[in-house]
C-alpha cells in the first residue's frame, strides 16, 4: 500500500513539476562534417541483429532474409553472405493466418549467436514458424538442419526478443507462442535439461525483453557461487493497484548449473528471481519506469560489473529519457538477502501482494547451489527439498528494490527518446577512469556523454541517420587502440569512431572539449586519440577540467581565420563567424572594445551585418567565443578582420577605361538632347515619358570629377542601374522603336480615315486619294430635316413632272401634311416624283401641290 501511495504521488509531482534539463551536446557532427562508413544491400531490411568477432575483424550482420560477413574495420567491404529465405508453402501458410505476404511472413534473422570457433547458431522467425540452423563459417553456408525455433526465436518479428550464448547453451527470452499470449525464459543446452519459465503471472506478466548477459562468479570465491544469467524487462506489475495498467522495470536471475526440480517444477527453473529496478530523480520525483536497453559494463579495471540501463516514463507524455547505472553488488543483496513477496486473497477473491514475513526455508529459495548448500548435502537442485521449491514457485517477485548508484540517475535528458546503449571505459592521462556511454536515439542520433557526481554533461551528438531513421541495436568493439561503434536501423549499418579528435583544429577547443579520448599534441600541432598515440604521455596535453591554460601560445589563439576587407565606403559587410561549441555565447570587440550591437547600424545573425559602411566603421574586428565551464568562464578569439575603406576615386581597372567612360556619358547626354526636341511634336504621353528619361540623366550631362567621384563610391549595383542606358546598342534600339511607333500609328489613322470614322477634313483627303463621284452625305440629324432639305432641292417643276407620284417610304411622322404614310396622286399629272437615294436613312417624300385639281 505505501508504494501505491509512493507511485501516485510521484506520478503527480511528475506531472506537475517537470523540470527542463537543458542538456545540449556541445557539439553536433553532421554527416557532411565527418566520415562514416556504410553498408546496406538493395532490397535488404531490418538489419537488427550484430555479432562481432574480434579476432577475425569480422562483422556479423543479420538481416530479413540474408546473414552478411563485413570487415569490421570497414564495414563497407562484403566479405561473405547466406540467403535463407523461407519457402512459397510457408509464405501462403503465413498469409492465410492473416499476416501480411510482403512483409511478417518473412524470415526475420533475430538470433546471432557464437556456436564454436567455426560455426554461428541462427535462428529466424521463418513466416511465423521460428526455425534454427548452423551456420558454417568456412563456406559460409547453413547446415540445414531446420531445428524448431519456439522458445528460441519469436514468431512476430515485431515480437520482443533476447537471447545470449553461454558454453554452448542459448538463453532466451521471447513469446512461446503464434499470438504472443506466452512468454517465456528458457534455456536450450546440449549437455543439461531444457528449463523454462512457469506458465503464470506472477512469474512473466506481458513482459517485453531488452537484454541478456551472462556474469561469471569469481575465480575461488568464499561462497563458492554460481555463473548467473541476468534478464532485462518491462512488465505490468502485480503489486501496484492503479488506475491503469501499470509498467515495471525488472531484472530477473537464473543461474547457470539449475537443473529444475525432482517432483516441483520439474523442467522449470528453480532458482528464478526478479526485482524492481528504481530509477527516479529525487529533486522533482521524476520516475522512469520503462527499461529501453541494458549494458553490462565489465573491466578488468573495475572491481565488480557495472549494469547501465536506459529508461523512459509512459506515466506522462513529457518526453524525457534517463540513464541509471547499478552495481552488481546491490543486485545480489536484493536476491540474498531481500524479502519476498506474496499474494494474499482479500475481499471478493482479489488478489493483493503483500511482503512476507513468515519462515524463510533453508537452503534459501532461488539462491545457487553454494557453499551453504552443500554443507546442507544438496549437491543439485533436483534433490533440494520441496518445501523450498513450492515456495519459490510461489515468490518468485521480490519485496525490495534495487536502487541506482549514488541513489540518482546518471544522465536526465530532455525532447528525446534513447533506444540503445553501450558504454566504454578509458583512462585519461591524468590516471583517473572515466565511464563513456553511447546512446542512441529514435531520431537517428548518437549521444556520447559522461557523468559524474559534480555534472553531467553531453560531449557530442552525431547524425547517423540523416533521414531520422529509428536506431534498433548498437554495438561496441573494445579493441585497445581502434574502437567503434556499429549501429543499425531499418536500411542500413554505420560505423563511426569513438571520437573525431582531428575535427579539433586549436588546442584550446581540444581542451574545452573535455573528452578522455582527445589530447592536444604540440610536435604534431594537432588535437590526437591517447588510444592511438603510444609513449607520448609526458607531451600530450590534456585537462578534463576544462582549463586550457597549458596550451602554447602558438596554438592558444584558437583563431579560425584572420581576413582583410577592403570594401567601397556605403556598402554592407557582412563579418561571419563559425563556431562549433552549442553551449558557447558570441560577442564581438571592435578595435580592442566591447561592439554594441545597434540596430539598423549592426544586425547579428549568425553573422555580423554592418550596413552603409563608413570611414569611421574602418578598423579591426574580432568574434569570441565565451564558454562557462566549471562555473568558470573561459574566452577565446575565432575570427579575426581588419576592414579598410577603398579611396580610389574610380572603380575602374584603368585610365583608358575611365576616358570610355566619360565619353559614353556625354554621348549619351547628347542623344537626349536631341530626343527633347523631336519629342515636341509627338503626343503628350510619349513626351512625358521621353521627359522623364532625360529628367533621370540631366545631372549627369556635365559630370564632374568630384561628381564622378562620389559616383565611384557608390557599390557596384547601384552603378550597373544608373548607367543602364549608356550602352550604345540600347540607343539604337530606342530609335527603332519610335520608328516603329509612328508607322503603326499612321496605319491607324489610314485605317480610320477610309473607313469614315474621321471629320469631314478627313474625309475630303479620302475622296481624293479614292477618286469618288459619290457625294459627301450631309449629316443631318433626323429624318424630318432630311425632308425638308429634300423639299428646297428637289422641287420639280410643274411642267417637268407628269405621271404618277410613287409612293414614299414611311418616315414614322403620320402627323405631317406634308408627306404621308402612303401615295398621293396628282389629279392632271401622273408623273411619280422620286426623292434622292442616297439622302441619310434613305427617306423618300412625294409632295402635292395645294393648287392642284381636285376632280
Amino acid at each position: 500500500m505505501e508504494m501505491a501511495v509512493y507511485f501516485l504521488s510521484a506520478l503527480v509531482c511528475f506531472a506537475l513539476k517537470t523540470e527542463a534539463f537543458a542538456l545540449e551536446p556541445r557539439l553536433t557532427w553532421q554527416e557532411t562534417e565527418i566520415s562514416l562508413t556504410h553498408f546496406q544491400v538493395q532490397d535488404v531490411y531490418n538489419y537488427s541483429s550484430l555479432l562481432l568477432s574480434e579476432d577475425k575483424d569480422t562483422l556479423y550482420i543479420g538481416a530479413r532474409e540474408v546473414i552478411f560477413a563485413v570487415n569490421s574495420q570497414n564495414i563497407s567491404e562484403k566479405k561473405h553472405e547466406a540467403y535463407w529465405k523461407v519457402t512459397e508453402v510457408k509464405n501462403e501458410e503465413c498469409s492465410r493466418k492473416g499476416k501480411s505476404k510482403q512483409t511478417e511472413c518473412l524470415n526475420y534473422i533475430r538470433v546471432l549467436q557464437p556456436f564454436n570457433g567455426s560455426a554461428l547458431f541462427v535462428c529466424g522467425t521463418n513466416a511465423f514458424q521460428p526455425v534454427c540452423d548452423v551456420l558454417e563459417l568456412n563456406r559460409f553456408k547453413l547446415l540445414g538442419k531446420n531445428e524448431d525455433g519456439r522458445g528460441r526465436c519469436p514468431f512476430d518479428p515485431a515480437q520482443s526478443y533476447t537471447s545470449v550464448m553461454v558454453d554452448g547453451d542459448l538463453y532466451s527470452g521471447t513469446s512461446f507462442t503464434f499470438l504472443g499470449s506466452e512468454p517465456i525464459i528458457c534455456r536450450h543446452s546440449q549437455h543439461l535439461s531444457h528449463l523454462r519459465t512457469e506458465y503464470a503471472v506472477p512469474w512473466l506478466n506481458e513482459p517485453r525483453f531488452v537484454h541478456a548477459d551472462v556474469i561469471r562468479a569469481p575465480e575461488n570465491n568464499p561462497e563458492g557461487d554460481d555463473d548467473k544469467i541476468y534478464f532485462f524487462f518491462t512488465e505490468v506489475s502485480v503489486e501496484y493497484e492503479f488506475f491503469n495498467k501499470l509498467l515495471i522495470p525488472r531484472i530477473a536471475r537464473v543461474c547457470k548449473s539449475d537443473q529444475g526440480g525432482l517432483r516441483t517444477l520439474q523442467k522449470k527453473w528453480t532458482t528464478f528471481l526478479k526485482a524492481r529496478m528504481i530509477c527516479h530523480s529525487p529533486e522533482n520525483n521524476l520516475i522512469f519506469n520503462v527499461v529501453n536497453d541494458v549494458f553490462i559494463l565489465k573491466s578488468p579495471m573495475l572491481k565488480e560489473p557495472i549494469i547501465y540501463g536506459v529508461f523512459t516514463s509512459h506515466l506522462n507524455n513529457v518526453g524525457m529519457s534517463a540513464v541509471c547505472s547499478y552495481s552488481l553488488s546491490s543486485v545480489e543483496d536484493v536476491f540474498t538477502k531481500g524479502k519476498y513477496m506474496q499474494s494474499a486473497t482479500v475481499e471478493q477473491a482479489h488478489t493483493k501482494w503483500v511482503q512476507f514475513n513468515g519462515e524463510i526455508p533453508k537452503p534459501r529459495p532461488g539462491a545457487c547451489i553454494n557453499n551453504e548448500a552443500k554443507a546442507m548435502n544438496y549437491t543439485s537442485s533436483l534433490n533440494l527439498p520441496d518445501k523450498t521449491l513450492q515456495f519459490v514457485k510461489d515468490h518468485p517477485l521480490m519485496d525490495d528494490s534495487v536502487a541506482p548508484i549514488g541513489k540518482k540517475p546518471k544522465l536526465v535528458h530532455q525532447n528525446v527518446t534513447y533506444t540503445q546503449i553501450v558504454v566504454d571505459q578509458v583512462e585519461a592521462l591524468d590516471g583517473s577512469t572515466y565511464d563513456v556511454m553511447f546512446i542512441s536515439t529514435d531520431k537517428g542520433m548518437l549521444h556520447k556523454a559522461i557523468s559524474n557526481d559534480l555534472e553531467m554533461r553531453i560531449i557530442e551528438e552525431i547524425v547517423l541517420f540523416p533521414d531520422h531513421q529509428s536506431v534498433q541495436t548498437l554495438l561496441l568493439s573494445d579493441k585497445t587502440s581502434k574502437r567503434f561503434i556499429y549501429a543499425g536501423s531499418n536500411t542500413e549499418v554505420v560505423q563511426t569512431p569513438v571520437a573525431f579528435c582531428e575535427k579539433l583544429t586549436s588546442c584550446a577547443e581540444c581542451i574545452l572539449t573535455r573528452d578522455p579520448y582527445c589530447a592536444w599534441h604540440p610536435v604534431k600541432n594537432s588535437c590526437v586519440n591517447i588510444l592511438e598515440e603510444s609513449n607520448t604521455d609526458r607531451i600530450l596535453i590534456q585537462d578534463l577540467n576544462g582549463d586550457a591554460s597549458r596550451c602554447p601560445d602558438s596554438a592558444d589563439k584558437g583563431i579560425r581565420e584572420s581576413m582583410r576587407y577592403k570594401v567601397k565606403a556605403g556598402s554592407t559587410v557582412e563579418l561571419k563567424c563559425s563556431y562549433k561549441s552549442n553551449l558557447a555565447s558570441v560577442f564581438w570587440t571592435f578595435n580592442k572594445k566591447a561592439l554594441t550591437i545597434n540596430p539598423p547600424k549592426y544586425l547579428l545573425y549568425n553573422t555580423l551585418i554592418i550596413l552603409n559602411v563608413t570611414e569611421w566603421d574602418a578598423g579591426t574586428y574580432q568574434c569570441w567565443s565565451q564558454e562557462v565551464i566549471m562555473d568558470k568562464a573561459f574566452s577565446q578569439v575565432v575570427m579575426k578582420y581588419d576592414l579598410e575603406i577603398k579611396r580610389t576615386p574610380l572603380p575602374l581597372t584603368s585610365t583608358t577605361q575611365a576616358t570610355t567612360r566619360r565619353e559614353e556619358i556625354m554621348e549619351t547626354t547628347r542623344f537626349y538632347t536631341i530626343a527633347k526636341e523631336k519629342t515636341t511634336k509627338m503626343s503628350t504621353t510619349q513626351a512625358v515619358t521621353q521627359f522623364i528619361g532625360i529628367t533621370h540623366f540631366n545631372n549627369k550631362i556635365t559630370p564632374t570629377v568630384s561628381e564622378m567621384e562620389i559616383f565611384s563610391s557608390m557599390p557596384d549595383v547601384g552603378v550597373g542601374k544608373a548607367l543602364y542606358l549608356t550602352n550604345t546598342n540600347d540607343c539604337s534600339l530606342l530609335i527603332i522603336l519610335v520608328i516603329v511607333f509612328f508607322f503603326l500609328f499612321f496605319l491607324l489613322l489610314t485605317y480610320n480615315c477610309y473607313k469614315g470614322f474621321l471629320p469631314a477634313t478627313c474625309l475630303k483627303y479620302r475622296d481624293a486619294m479614292m477618286h469618288s463621284k459619290k457625294k459627301t452625305p450631309l449629316n443631318l440629324k433626323d429624318c424630318e430635316q432630311g425632308v425638308k432639305e429634300t423639299l428646297v432641292e428637289k422641287v420639280c417643276p410643274e411642267n417637268q413632272c407628269g405621271g404618277t407620284q410613287k409612293a414614299p417610304h414611311d418616315t414614322g411622322y403620320e402627323t405631317e401634311p406634308d408627306c404621308g404614310n402612303g401615295s398621293i396622286t396628282h389629279k392632271d399629272d401622273e408623273t411619280t416624283v422620286e426623292t434622292e437615294k442616297d439622302q441619310p436613312f434613305d427617306v423618300k417624300c412625294e409632295i402635292k401641290y395645294a393648287d392642284s385639281d381636285g376632280d
